[in-house]
């Protein structure tokens, strides 16, 4: 009797497993294939305005990524799991928000600590709070600041454009970019930053195949509308229109492919938009009153800090009893 309920014990014995917990069809390692399938056109507009070089940039990332989870899995006695592809995604992430012919000392660098500091000192896969990318992206800012904010022109560029990233033009010159620079990418920026119809191509495929949910960056577009719009409102010789700030920079790359990240984001609905909301204030607030023109990475990180808080208050009360 004591032999068939401890059989019984095991045979509903719940099956444990790290976060993310979100019933989808796509399994984690099938999901971080996709989303490096929707970061090729970032790759290619990378190398069409600013050259062959940067696939040598952005593959040292990766390389460093993958084989720094290796050395500490190896050390550690765990599993190998570079094969899940989430180690290469955050190479890949690291090395397309990098300014161009960046110094391929820095790349491994900031690879080494985006693996090992923003991932694997929390557990790896799934126990991560911040978005491991970004992590090494601060850690590089913070490290070699001048490296890390040095801009070229774009292969393509015209008299009109110059090596300041559009932010920066306009925070210090007062001087707004054309939009279909903006739209194309024909602008000064990090890798995989500056051609918005390149990550609207990659953002919209995720979404449509359900691998990243649309409330994040619908929430973070209509926060900028709304926050940069009354500022434009009350001085538009002071402050750009919400256009210009949700097409330049990291906007529109970060909405899509670094605040959507599965580990580092709220997983309800109400919590999303509020999220995706906070994201954009503080962008606005980074960028208009801040000293750097740019935001979008510190604001990211704030809030992968909150998500855990916005998850406990926002969860949906249940009614009735479950039986």
């Amino acid at each position: 009797m004591e032999q068939q309920t401890v059989e019984s014990l095991q045979e509903k014995r719940l099956k444990l497993g790290s976060s993310p917990h979100i019933k989808s069809p796509f399994t984690t390692e099938k999901a971080m294939y996709y989303v490096i399938i929707a970061l090729i056109p970032c790759i290619i507009s990378s190398v069409i305005f600013f050259g062959f070089y940067q696939l040598v940039v952005i593959g040292t990332c990766c390389v460093f990524s993958v084989a720094t989870e290796y050395v500490i899995k190896k050390l550690r006695k765990q599993k190998i799991t570079i094969m899940d592809g989430s180690a290469f995604l955050t190479g890949l992430l690291l090395g397309l928000i990098l300014p161009p012919n960046y110094p391929l000392s820095h790349c491994a660098l900031g690879s080494i600590f985006a693996i090992g500091i923003g991932k694997e000192i929390f557990g790896g896969l799934g126990f991560n709070i911040f978005n491991p990318a970004l992590v090494g992206r601060a850690f590089l800012q913070a490290s070699f600041p001048v490296e890390t904010t040095t801009w070229v022109k774009p292969k393509l560029a015209v008299d009109t454009v110059t090596s300041a990233t559009p932010l920066a033009q306009f925070k210090f010159e007062k001087v707004i970019a054309d939009v279909s620079h903006l739209f194309f990418g024909n602008v000064s920026g990090s890798l995989g930053e500056t051609s918005a119809l390149a990550i609207l191509i990659g953002g919209l495929f995720l979404i449509i195949i359900r691998v990243a949910n649309w409330e994040i960056p619908l929430s973070m577009i209509i926060g900028m509308v709304c926050f940069q719009g009354i500022l434009w409102v009350i001085d538009p010789t002071k402050y750009a229109n919400p256009l210009f700030h949700i097409l330049s920079g990291g906007f529109l790359f970060g909405a899509f492919f670094m605040a959507t990240d599965w580990v580092t984001s709220p997983i309800t609905k109400k919590g999303m938009w509020l999220y995706g909301i906070a994201i954009s204030l503080l962008i606005v607030v980074i960028r208009n009153f801040g000293g750097l023109p740019e935001g979008v990475m510190y604001a990211i990180l704030l809030m992968n800090a909150a998500t855990p808080l916005i998850n406990r208050y926002t969860i949906p009360k249940i009614f009735g009893e479950a039986k």
